[in-house]
């Protein structure tokens, strides 16, 4: 009898222990912030104010808003987040309001689904008083912490955007040389540099201001066509502050290239310089330029080492150096 009240004993206090050390030290209602799926996760609603949306898993691709093919890379970032998320440090109320409530910062309400099943529901409130990029609470009521991927030590908060434009692919030009009907490219900043390629049937031919050119080398259209196959861009600039958009006038552009599809879309690239303060000193940044499609208002950060192949001047054609 005492041996089988002994056994009891050990094994309640071996309950209690267990559950005592599967509880959070802040409650696991306020600070789990990884989702759990038994399988995937299958739709991700982001909501911010008016603003709403939707990435949801169809077949092996991810669409936004259910009509646009998903940037995969940005997808996979953000299911990482949302299954590793562990906190890095909790907050003080007297933080969260210096940080967040005076300053007006609205939270990113986060629904992650399994199927029709919400598995998780988090508040994420961007803000660069850390280098975590983000404060989140579990509820409106939870506690708030600075939360991070284990091993993965970059701004999390940035992937919480709910602009379309955000999870498209970050592309320029993919077009291939049958889909182009012609390409005007104009030097803002020194004209005898601009021309434009048209397609004339069965080949290319070079213009300048007042016609069809002469003395050109046919094969280096096509190669200079063939460069708008894959043309990316780096990241959008949507935190591009009002006197980095002041900058961006028609006198200060670069370049600007027009490329007409064989089915008649037209697409315009903008290209401007980057100016960035260094040791209180300003200098033009060498590796990237700033970009915008048309009229959008919309800008992003391109590479040279991406879009170079694509800035030749005239005098390109009429030689054989590269």
């Amino acid at each position: 009898m005492k041996k089988l009240i002994v056994v009891a004993a050990v094994f309640v206090i071996l309950v209690i222990v267990l559950v005592i050390h599967s509880r959070s030290p802040f409650g696991k209602s306020n600070s789990e912030f990884h989702s759990k799926p038994e399988k995937e996760i299958t739709k991700i609603e982001l909501s911010q104010g008016k603003e709403r949306l939707i990435l949801e898993k169809s077949a092996d691709e991810w669409l936004i808003n259910g009509n646009v093919a998903a940037r995969r890379g940005g997808v996979n970032f953000i299911i990482r987040i949302l299954t590793e998320a562990k906190i890095k440090s909790p907050i003080s109320s007297e933080t969260f309001n210096t940080e967040i409530v005076e300053q007006g910062v609205e939270p990113v309400v986060v629904r992650v689904f399994e199927g029709r099943k919400m598995i998780k529901s988090i508040r994420v409130y961007k803000t660069l008083s850390n280098s975590y990029g983000n404060i989140m609470k579990i509820k409106e009521s939870s506690k708030p912490f600075i939360v991070h991927v284990p091993g993965y030590e970059v701004n999390i908060g940035a992937a919480f955007n709910v602009k379309p434009l955000f999870w498209q692919p970050y592309t320029i030009f993919n077009l291939h040389p049958s889909e182009i009907s012609s390409i005007r490219f104009e030097s803002m900043q020194d004209t005898s540099a601009s021309f434009s390629i048209i397609k004339t049937e069965p080949a290319y031919t070079l213009h300048g201001a007042v016609g069809e050119l002469t003395g050109y080398d046919p094969s280096l259209l096509i190669r200079y066509v063939s460069y708008f196959t894959f043309v990316p861009f780096e990241s959008w600039a949507f935190e591009l502050p009002d006197e980095g958009r002041a900058r961006l006038t028609a006198d200060s552009q670069l370049y600007k290239i027009t490329v007409i599809s064989s089915e008649g879309t037209r697409t315009i690239l903008n290209l401007w310089q980057i100016i960035k303060t260094e040791n209180n000193e300003q200098a033009v940044d060498t590796d990237r330029l700033i970009g915008s499609f048309g009229e959008s208002g919309d800008y992003f950060i391109v590479r040279y080492f991406d879009i170079d192949p694509i800035l030749k001047r005239r005098a390109y054609f009429f030689t054989n150096t590269f």
